[in-house]
Protein backbone atom coordinates (compact mmCIF):
# COMPACT_ATOMS: atom_id res chain seq x y z
CA UNK A 1 0.00 0.00 0.00
CA UNK A 2 1.33 3.36 -0.73
CA UNK A 3 2.72 5.74 1.71
CA UNK A 4 1.21 9.23 1.60
CA UNK A 5 2.46 12.47 3.50
CA UNK A 6 -0.88 13.55 5.53
CA UNK A 7 -1.11 16.90 7.11
CA UNK A 8 -3.37 17.91 9.56
CA UNK A 9 -4.17 21.55 10.28
CA UNK A 10 -5.26 22.58 13.83
CA UNK A 11 -5.84 25.25 15.91
CA UNK A 12 -2.35 27.47 16.14
CA UNK A 13 -0.48 26.58 19.64
CA UNK A 14 -2.75 23.36 19.97
CA UNK A 15 -0.15 21.33 17.75
CA UNK A 16 1.29 19.70 21.27
CA UNK A 17 -2.27 18.11 20.99
CA UNK A 18 -2.46 16.94 17.62
CA UNK A 19 0.98 15.45 17.44
CA UNK A 20 0.19 13.27 20.89
CA UNK A 21 -3.00 11.98 19.10
CA UNK A 22 -1.34 10.91 15.99
CA UNK A 23 1.62 9.18 17.85
CA UNK A 24 -1.15 7.07 19.76
CA UNK A 25 -2.91 5.95 16.64
CA UNK A 26 0.48 4.97 15.68
CA UNK A 27 1.99 7.36 12.94
CA UNK A 28 5.43 8.34 12.72
CA UNK A 29 5.63 12.76 12.64
CA UNK A 30 7.47 13.66 10.00
CA UNK A 31 6.91 17.79 10.54
CA UNK A 32 5.40 20.19 13.25
CA UNK A 33 4.62 23.65 11.54
CA UNK A 34 2.13 26.31 12.94
CA UNK A 35 -1.01 25.39 13.10
CA UNK A 36 -0.59 21.78 11.37
CA UNK A 37 1.07 18.56 11.73
CA UNK A 38 2.52 16.09 9.28
CA UNK A 39 2.88 12.05 9.39
CA UNK A 40 3.74 9.61 7.52
CA UNK A 41 0.59 6.67 6.51
CA UNK A 42 -0.99 4.87 3.98
CA UNK A 43 -4.81 4.60 2.81
CA UNK A 44 -5.91 3.58 6.27
CA UNK A 45 -4.06 6.05 8.17
CA UNK A 46 -6.46 8.55 6.01
CA UNK A 47 -9.40 6.72 7.20
CA UNK A 48 -8.13 6.36 10.67
CA UNK A 49 -7.17 9.79 11.22
CA UNK A 50 -10.56 11.19 10.14
CA UNK A 51 -12.51 9.32 12.20
CA UNK A 52 -10.04 9.20 16.00
CA UNK A 53 -8.50 12.18 15.49
CA UNK A 54 -10.43 14.76 17.67
CA UNK A 55 -8.53 18.05 17.76
CA UNK A 56 -7.62 18.30 13.84
CA UNK A 57 -9.46 20.62 11.40
CA UNK A 58 -9.24 17.85 8.60
CA UNK A 59 -6.89 15.83 6.41
CA UNK A 60 -5.09 16.58 3.73
CA UNK A 61 -3.36 14.56 0.92
CA UNK A 62 0.20 16.25 0.12
CA UNK A 63 0.62 15.79 -3.45
CA UNK A 64 4.01 18.10 -3.79
CA UNK A 65 5.99 20.89 -2.14
CA UNK A 66 8.11 23.48 -4.31
CA UNK A 67 9.39 27.18 -4.34
CA UNK A 68 7.62 29.82 -6.58
CA UNK A 69 8.08 33.22 -6.46
CA UNK A 70 5.93 33.86 -9.70
CA UNK A 71 2.98 32.70 -11.38
CA UNK A 72 5.27 30.82 -14.21
CA UNK A 73 6.75 28.99 -11.73
CA UNK A 74 3.42 28.42 -10.03
CA UNK A 75 2.42 26.94 -13.03
CA UNK A 76 5.54 24.95 -14.06
CA UNK A 77 5.34 23.16 -10.57
CA UNK A 78 1.92 22.70 -10.01
CA UNK A 79 2.13 20.51 -13.82
CA UNK A 80 4.85 18.73 -12.59
CA UNK A 81 3.28 17.02 -9.86
CA UNK A 82 1.70 13.49 -10.68
CA UNK A 83 -1.67 14.59 -10.91
CA UNK A 84 -2.19 11.30 -13.14
CA UNK A 85 -1.37 9.38 -9.60
CA UNK A 86 -4.28 10.48 -7.39
CA UNK A 87 -7.48 11.54 -10.40
CA UNK A 88 -8.99 9.26 -12.29
CA UNK A 89 -10.13 10.63 -16.11
CA UNK A 90 -13.36 11.28 -14.72
CA UNK A 91 -12.57 12.83 -11.38
CA UNK A 92 -13.91 16.58 -10.75
CA UNK A 93 -10.81 18.85 -9.54
CA UNK A 94 -11.30 22.05 -8.73
CA UNK A 95 -8.71 24.41 -6.35
CA UNK A 96 -11.10 24.94 -3.52
CA UNK A 97 -9.12 27.28 -1.17
CA UNK A 98 -5.63 28.94 -1.84
CA UNK A 99 -3.99 30.63 1.56
CA UNK A 100 -0.96 32.80 0.86
CA UNK A 101 1.51 34.02 3.92
CA UNK A 102 4.69 36.48 3.42
CA UNK A 103 4.65 35.25 0.21
CA UNK A 104 5.10 37.16 -3.58
CA UNK A 105 2.23 35.35 -4.72
CA UNK A 106 -0.64 36.76 -2.56
CA UNK A 107 -3.99 36.65 -5.13
CA UNK A 108 -5.92 33.62 -4.04
CA UNK A 109 -7.94 34.08 -6.95
CA UNK A 110 -5.22 33.83 -9.46
CA UNK A 111 -3.26 31.45 -7.52
CA UNK A 112 -6.73 28.76 -7.87
CA UNK A 113 -6.85 29.78 -11.73
CA UNK A 114 -3.15 29.07 -12.54
CA UNK A 115 -2.90 25.90 -10.63
CA UNK A 116 -6.56 24.71 -12.36
CA UNK A 117 -4.86 25.43 -15.67
CA UNK A 118 -1.83 23.47 -14.44
CA UNK A 119 -3.53 20.31 -13.48
CA UNK A 120 -5.73 20.35 -17.05
CA UNK A 121 -2.32 20.65 -18.74
CA UNK A 122 -1.11 18.05 -17.11
CA UNK A 123 -3.78 15.29 -17.04
CA UNK A 124 -4.25 16.23 -20.85
CA UNK A 125 -0.74 14.70 -21.97
CA UNK A 126 -1.03 11.49 -19.44
CA UNK A 127 -4.47 10.86 -20.76
CA UNK A 128 -4.72 12.05 -23.95
CA UNK A 129 -7.89 14.09 -23.36
CA UNK A 130 -8.47 17.88 -24.26
CA UNK A 131 -11.64 17.74 -22.55
CA UNK A 132 -12.62 16.40 -18.71
CA UNK A 133 -16.03 15.49 -17.95
CA UNK A 134 -15.53 15.87 -14.57
CA UNK A 135 -18.66 13.62 -13.46
CA UNK A 136 -16.94 11.21 -11.53
CA UNK A 137 -15.49 11.45 -7.73
CA UNK A 138 -14.35 15.13 -5.96
CA UNK A 139 -10.95 15.60 -5.33
CA UNK A 140 -10.64 18.98 -3.99
CA UNK A 141 -7.26 20.92 -3.89
CA UNK A 142 -6.08 23.13 -1.41
CA UNK A 143 -2.98 25.29 -1.62
CA UNK A 144 -0.74 26.86 0.92
CA UNK A 145 1.78 29.34 0.34
CA UNK A 146 4.37 30.22 3.42
CA UNK A 147 7.38 32.41 2.40
CA UNK A 148 7.47 31.61 -1.19
CA UNK A 149 7.13 27.51 -0.51
CA UNK A 150 4.00 25.82 -2.11
CA UNK A 151 2.28 22.97 -0.49
CA UNK A 152 -0.37 21.57 -2.51
CA UNK A 153 -2.55 18.84 -0.94
CA UNK A 154 -5.96 17.37 -1.79
CA UNK A 155 -8.53 17.31 0.63
CA UNK A 156 -10.02 13.85 1.92
CA UNK A 157 -12.26 15.06 4.53
CA UNK A 158 -14.68 17.56 2.82
CA UNK A 159 -16.33 19.31 5.53
CA UNK A 160 -13.83 20.70 8.61
CA UNK A 161 -13.58 17.77 11.05
CA UNK A 162 -15.68 20.13 13.71
CA UNK A 163 -18.77 18.90 12.46
CA UNK A 164 -19.13 15.78 14.29
CA UNK A 165 -22.71 16.07 13.16
CA UNK A 166 -24.35 16.35 16.86
CA UNK A 167 -25.03 19.80 17.36
CA UNK A 168 -27.40 21.25 14.72
CA UNK A 169 -28.35 23.97 17.60
CA UNK A 170 -25.83 26.32 18.97
CA UNK A 171 -25.49 28.94 20.97
CA UNK A 172 -24.06 32.69 20.37
CA UNK A 173 -20.50 32.17 20.53
CA UNK A 174 -20.05 28.64 20.00
CA UNK A 175 -16.52 27.18 20.42
CA UNK A 176 -15.69 24.14 17.80
CA UNK A 177 -15.98 20.81 18.76
CA UNK A 178 -12.01 20.52 17.21
CA UNK A 179 -11.37 23.54 19.71
CA UNK A 180 -13.30 22.19 22.87
CA UNK A 181 -11.75 18.33 22.93
CA UNK A 182 -7.91 19.93 22.33
CA UNK A 183 -8.17 22.54 25.30
CA UNK A 184 -10.09 18.79 27.32
CA UNK A 185 -6.95 17.29 26.35
CA UNK A 186 -4.40 20.02 27.15
CA UNK A 187 -5.46 19.65 30.94
CA UNK A 188 -4.99 16.48 33.09
CA UNK A 189 -8.67 15.66 33.55
CA UNK A 190 -9.47 12.06 33.18
CA UNK A 191 -12.76 10.44 33.39
CA UNK A 192 -12.35 9.55 36.66
CA UNK A 193 -12.61 13.16 37.85
CA UNK A 194 -15.63 14.91 37.89
CA UNK A 195 -15.81 18.11 35.39
CA UNK A 196 -18.32 20.95 35.28
CA UNK A 197 -19.26 23.32 32.66
CA UNK A 198 -21.04 26.44 34.41
CA UNK A 199 -21.63 28.05 30.80
CA UNK A 200 -22.42 24.91 28.78
CA UNK A 201 -23.83 26.91 25.83
CA UNK A 202 -24.52 24.24 23.56
CA UNK A 203 -22.97 21.89 25.91
CA UNK A 204 -19.47 21.36 23.56
CA UNK A 205 -17.36 20.77 26.45
CA UNK A 206 -19.61 18.48 28.33
CA UNK A 207 -20.27 16.16 24.95
CA UNK A 208 -16.60 16.73 24.23
CA UNK A 209 -15.19 15.37 27.33
CA UNK A 210 -18.43 12.31 27.98
CA UNK A 211 -17.03 11.30 24.44
CA UNK A 212 -13.23 11.19 25.34
CA UNK A 213 -14.11 9.20 28.85
CA UNK A 214 -16.56 7.01 26.32
CA UNK A 215 -13.71 6.23 23.66
CA UNK A 216 -16.43 7.39 21.08
CA UNK A 217 -14.65 8.39 17.73
CA UNK A 218 -15.70 11.60 16.90
CA UNK A 219 -16.05 11.12 13.06
CA UNK A 220 -17.90 7.84 12.76
CA UNK A 221 -21.20 9.36 12.09
CA UNK A 222 -20.38 11.18 9.34
CA UNK A 223 -19.09 10.88 5.77
CA UNK A 224 -15.77 11.91 4.26
CA UNK A 225 -14.57 13.27 0.56
CA UNK A 226 -12.63 10.57 0.00
CA UNK A 227 -15.05 8.02 0.77
CA UNK A 228 -15.47 8.40 -2.67
CA UNK A 229 -12.06 7.91 -3.75
CA UNK A 230 -12.30 3.94 -5.02
CA UNK A 231 -8.98 4.53 -6.75
CA UNK A 232 -7.01 5.15 -3.38
CA UNK A 233 -8.59 3.88 -0.77
CA UNK A 234 -10.62 0.75 -0.68
CA UNK A 235 -14.72 0.76 0.73
CA UNK A 236 -13.70 -1.77 3.17
CA UNK A 237 -10.97 0.24 4.96
CA UNK A 238 -13.80 2.72 5.63
CA UNK A 239 -16.00 -0.46 6.99
CA UNK A 240 -13.13 -1.59 8.88
CA UNK A 241 -12.19 1.98 10.89
CA UNK A 242 -15.34 2.24 11.88
CA UNK A 243 -16.07 -1.21 12.90
CA UNK A 244 -13.01 -0.80 14.95
CA UNK A 245 -14.43 2.73 16.30
CA UNK A 246 -17.15 0.75 17.83
CA UNK A 247 -15.06 -1.95 19.62
CA UNK A 248 -13.53 0.31 21.32
CA UNK A 249 -16.43 2.37 22.58
CA UNK A 250 -16.91 2.18 26.35
CA UNK A 251 -20.78 2.18 26.80
CA UNK A 252 -21.17 1.06 30.58
CA UNK A 253 -18.55 3.91 31.37
CA UNK A 254 -19.49 5.63 34.78
CA UNK A 255 -18.22 9.42 34.98
CA UNK A 256 -19.74 12.88 36.39
CA UNK A 257 -19.76 15.03 34.07
CA UNK A 258 -22.30 18.56 34.35
CA UNK A 259 -23.15 21.20 32.21
CA UNK A 260 -24.88 24.22 33.37
CA UNK A 261 -26.16 27.60 32.10
CA UNK A 262 -28.74 30.27 33.12
CA UNK A 263 -30.44 29.63 29.62
CA UNK A 264 -33.35 26.92 29.78
CA UNK A 265 -33.48 27.04 25.77
CA UNK A 266 -30.30 26.56 25.64
CA UNK A 267 -29.62 24.33 28.62
CA UNK A 268 -33.02 22.12 26.30
CA UNK A 269 -30.43 22.36 23.19
CA UNK A 270 -27.61 21.06 24.08
CA UNK A 271 -29.75 17.76 26.30
CA UNK A 272 -30.43 17.31 22.03
CA UNK A 273 -26.86 17.86 21.07
CA UNK A 274 -25.79 15.35 24.03
CA UNK A 275 -28.56 13.09 22.96
CA UNK A 276 -27.82 13.26 19.03
CA UNK A 277 -23.95 12.54 19.98
CA UNK A 278 -25.04 9.45 21.75
CA UNK A 279 -23.91 10.65 25.33
CA UNK A 280 -27.26 12.04 26.78
CA UNK A 281 -26.46 9.56 29.49
CA UNK A 282 -23.59 10.50 30.81
CA UNK A 283 -24.21 14.12 31.19
CA UNK A 284 -25.99 15.96 33.91
CA UNK A 285 -27.66 19.10 32.21
CA UNK A 286 -29.18 22.19 34.43
CA UNK A 287 -30.53 25.76 34.81
CA UNK A 288 -28.50 27.20 36.84
CA UNK A 289 -26.54 30.58 37.57
CA UNK A 290 -22.19 30.51 38.11
CA UNK A 291 -23.10 32.07 41.20
CA UNK A 292 -24.85 28.89 41.95
CA UNK A 293 -22.05 26.41 41.63
CA UNK A 294 -20.84 24.12 44.30
CA UNK A 295 -20.22 20.81 44.84
CA UNK A 296 -19.33 18.81 48.35
CA UNK A 297 -16.67 16.56 46.39
CA UNK A 298 -12.63 17.16 46.13
CA UNK A 299 -10.33 17.40 43.24
CA UNK A 300 -12.97 18.14 40.43
CA UNK A 301 -12.20 20.81 37.22
CA UNK A 302 -14.24 23.53 35.90
CA UNK A 303 -13.75 23.83 32.10
CA UNK A 304 -15.62 26.85 30.91
CA UNK A 305 -16.09 28.85 27.55
CA UNK A 306 -17.73 32.18 29.46
CA UNK A 307 -18.97 35.20 27.79
CA UNK A 308 -16.18 37.14 26.69
CA UNK A 309 -18.73 40.90 25.98
CA UNK A 310 -17.49 40.79 22.52
CA UNK A 311 -20.65 43.55 22.26
CA UNK A 312 -20.54 46.63 23.96
CA UNK A 313 -23.16 46.36 26.17
CA UNK A 314 -22.21 42.92 27.74
CA UNK A 315 -19.15 44.27 28.40
CA UNK A 316 -20.57 46.26 31.46
CA UNK A 317 -21.96 42.93 33.11
CA UNK A 318 -18.13 41.28 32.94
CA UNK A 319 -16.33 42.21 36.11
CA UNK A 320 -19.74 41.10 38.33
CA UNK A 321 -19.98 38.22 36.00
CA UNK A 322 -16.01 37.13 36.57
CA UNK A 323 -16.06 37.85 40.28
CA UNK A 324 -18.86 34.97 40.63
CA UNK A 325 -16.77 32.90 38.71
CA UNK A 326 -13.93 33.74 41.43
CA UNK A 327 -16.29 33.52 44.26
CA UNK A 328 -17.80 30.33 43.15
CA UNK A 329 -14.30 28.57 42.25
CA UNK A 330 -13.04 29.65 45.82
CA UNK A 331 -15.63 28.17 47.14
CA UNK A 332 -14.73 24.53 45.57
CA UNK A 333 -12.39 23.03 47.48
CA UNK A 334 -9.23 21.67 45.96
CA UNK A 335 -10.73 21.91 42.41
CA UNK A 336 -9.16 23.25 39.51
CA UNK A 337 -10.01 25.59 37.02
CA UNK A 338 -9.75 26.22 33.15
CA UNK A 339 -11.19 28.92 31.25
CA UNK A 340 -10.55 29.99 27.31
CA UNK A 341 -11.85 33.52 27.30
CA UNK A 342 -11.04 36.86 25.42
CA UNK A 343 -11.53 39.21 28.34
CA UNK A 344 -8.36 40.54 29.56
CA UNK A 345 -9.05 41.52 32.67
CA UNK A 346 -10.29 38.28 33.63
CA UNK A 347 -8.05 37.47 36.17
CA UNK A 348 -8.29 40.85 37.98
CA UNK A 349 -12.15 40.02 39.08
CA UNK A 350 -11.36 36.49 39.67
CA UNK A 351 -9.23 37.50 42.52
CA UNK A 352 -5.88 35.49 41.26
CA UNK A 353 -3.42 35.02 39.20
CA UNK A 354 -3.63 31.77 36.80
CA UNK A 355 -0.85 29.41 36.91
CA UNK A 356 -0.60 29.16 33.07
CA UNK A 357 -1.60 31.23 30.34
CA UNK A 358 -1.98 30.71 27.15
CA UNK A 359 -2.95 32.27 24.08
CA UNK A 360 -5.14 30.73 21.66
CA UNK A 361 -7.27 32.41 18.65
CA UNK A 362 -10.54 30.98 18.80
CA UNK A 363 -11.82 31.90 15.14
CA UNK A 364 -10.11 35.56 14.54
CA UNK A 365 -10.82 35.78 18.18
CA UNK A 366 -7.07 36.11 20.30
CA UNK A 367 -8.27 34.40 23.25
CA UNK A 368 -6.56 33.36 26.23
CA UNK A 369 -6.69 29.94 27.89
CA UNK A 370 -6.37 30.60 31.93
CA UNK A 371 -5.16 27.75 33.94
CA UNK A 372 -5.96 27.79 37.71
CA UNK A 373 -4.27 24.21 38.90
CA UNK A 374 -5.63 22.98 42.58
CA UNK A 375 -3.68 19.87 43.92
CA UNK A 376 -3.49 16.20 43.15
CA UNK A 377 -4.84 14.10 45.02
CA UNK A 378 -2.70 11.82 46.95
CA UNK A 379 -3.18 8.00 45.33
CA UNK A 380 -4.10 6.84 49.12
CA UNK A 381 -7.11 8.83 48.81
CA UNK A 382 -7.73 8.23 45.24
CA UNK A 383 -8.04 4.73 45.98
CA UNK A 384 -10.40 5.31 48.51
CA UNK A 385 -12.22 7.28 46.91
CA UNK A 386 -12.68 4.64 44.07
CA UNK A 387 -13.72 2.19 46.55
CA UNK A 388 -16.40 4.17 48.18
CA UNK A 389 -17.86 4.90 44.77
CA UNK A 390 -17.62 1.04 43.97
CA UNK A 391 -19.61 0.40 47.17
CA UNK A 392 -22.04 2.63 46.35
CA UNK A 393 -22.35 1.52 42.99
CA UNK A 394 -23.41 -1.59 44.05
Amino acid sequence: MDTYELVVPCHFGLEAVTKREIYDLGYEITRVEDGRVTFAGDAEAICRANIFLRSAERVLLQVGRFRATTFDELFEGIKALPWEDYIPKDGKFWVKKASSIKSKLFSPSDIQSIAKKAMVERLKNVYRLNWFPEDGAPYPVRIFLLKDEVMVTLDTSGDSLHKRGYRLMTSKAPLTETLAAALIMLTPWKKDRILVDPFCGSGTFPIEAAMIAANIAPGMNRQFTAEQWKNLIPKQLWYDTVEEAQDLMDADIQVDIQGYDIDAEVVKAARENAKRAGVDHLIHFQQRAVADLHHPKKYGFVITNPPYGERLEEKEDLPELYTQIGQAYAGLDSWSLYMITSYEDAERYIGRKADKNRKIYNGMIKTYFYQFMGPKPSKRRETAEKTIERKEQQ
